[in-house]
């Protein structure tokens, strides 16, 4: 008798990788005209299997900060989420919708917007797709420290013309995400992730800034 074991990976073999199934044809069957729209696709198995429909919405991607001062202190911005019914913390995030910009001017400008905050050390912290089932939604997370504030402040509109600003230990933010006190995938990624390089690697050793994002590049 054999017994199947489960293929162990490690280091390098740790990765996804990029692969594309046959789409027989595609069509947009809804667009907002805003941020996102829904594409119907009919795919097509490698193994030749019956083709099934998946319906893909497609979004412009994201950037996100978390910004921690000298003495690990996180901000945050609390803002009302309408799909939700939450007023909920969040990093300064936001997304990729002007045309050609960096990903970390992307960032720098989402911190200034949100909370009148520049940054002088950028780091890489996190990148993932946030529902990959149902969306080609993609975010990267970045590190910002060397905080100063900003000379002027961004006119904030809608649910952010509100925003409150917030600041907590990042040991703090990491209990209560696992308390389930928080929610937002952002501060959860990014809070966890950085918790993970502050007490393993340090933050030195995290990607530039400018590192490539097979993603969304």
């Amino acid at each position: 008798m054999t017994t199947d074991h489960p293929v162990l990976r490690f280091g390098a073999g740790l990765a996804d990788s990029r692969e594309s199934w046959e789409v027989s044809s595609s069509e947009v069957v809804h667009s907002t005209g805003r941020v996102i729209s829904v594409r119907r696709d009919q795919i097509v198995p490698p193994d030749g299997g019956e083709t099934f429909t998946r319906d893909v919405v497609v979004h412009p991607g994201a950037v996100g900060v978390v910004a921690l001062d000298p003495d690990n202190r996180m901000l945050l911005v609390r803002q009302y989420r309408h799909p939700v019914g939450y007023r909920l913390l969040e990093p300064p995030a936001g997304l990729l919708d002007v045309t050609g910009e960096a990903y970390q001017l992307g960032a720098e400008r989402e911190l200034w917007e949100e909370a009148a905050t520049k940054a002088a050390d950028w780091r890489v912290l996190v990148d993932a797709f946030t529902s990959p089932g149902l969306t080609n939604e993609a975010v990267r997370i970045f590190l910002a420290r060397e905080l100063s504030e900003a000379p002027e402040t961004y006119d904030r509109l809608h649910e952010e013309a509100d925003m409150e600003t917030v600041w907590a230990p990042l040991v703090d933010v990491v209990g209560a995400v696992l308390a389930g006190d928080l929610h937002n995938p952002i501060l959860v990624m990014g809070a966890l992730a950085a918790w993970a390089a502050l007490n393993g690697p340090g933050f030195d050793n995290l990607r530039p800034a400018d590192s490539p994002w097979p993603a969304k590049d």
